[in-house]
């Protein structure tokens, strides 16, 4: 319990995670999606939060300022570049993280290196068969990982679906809400 809360602490000093959510005409979705890191912002644990959008005519660029996003018209690379955390939290406008994200990620940023994604809210799950017909979106369930390794993905990555795409990651105890398909 002991080395939790100064792992806590620690993460919350540093203000260790960055957000990047990539977005192209997603102003409703990324509204959501910020909604539910306030938590994570109030507990210093979401150190900043980064729109990379990919040409959005809509709304997205007002909804990311107003919200205190850095919004980057470009690359995904380019807002990795930008991130100031040591660790990322992908995610897809519209997801929205389940209560208790914050301690499950601080607690898997302080003893672990590897990547890893949030487990679909129980009432979020889609029947087997569905989910093996339906195209696999690789960020649906977020992905938390280090600067180090997603600046090194980024080289060769365009969006941050491919960044995530074949990636061996573990799965946290936490839920989220995965984003509607567009």
């Amino acid at each position: 319990m002991r080395n939790w809360r100064s792992a806590r602490l620690s993460a919350i000093r540093l203000g260790m995670l960055s957000v990047l959510i990539e977005t192209r005409n997603d102003e409703e979705g990324l509204a959501r999606t910020l909604a539910s890191l306030i938590g994570g912002a109030v507990e210093g644990v979401v150190r900043d939060v980064i729109v990379c959008d990919a040409g959005s005519t809509d709304q997205t660029h007002r909804v990311a300022e107003h919200a205190g996003c850095h919004y980057v018209a470009g690359s995904i690379a380019t807002g990795i570049g930008q991130a100031k955390g040591d660790w990322l939290l992908f995610l897809e406008p519209g997801a929205r993280l389940a209560e208790g994200w914050i301690d499950e990620v601080v607690a898997h940023t302080a003893r672990q290196t590897m990547p890893a994604r949030f487990a679909r809210a129980r009432a979020n799950r889609t029947p087997f068969l569905a989910r093996v017909f339906s195209g696999k979106r690789t960020l649906a369930e977020g992905l938390v990982i280090s600067k180090r390794q997603a600046a090194a993905l980024a080289k060769s990555a365009r969006s941050a679906e491919a960044l995530a795409r074949g990636l061996a990651t573990r799965k946290l105890n936490a839920e989220i809400w995965v984003a509607p398909p567009k």
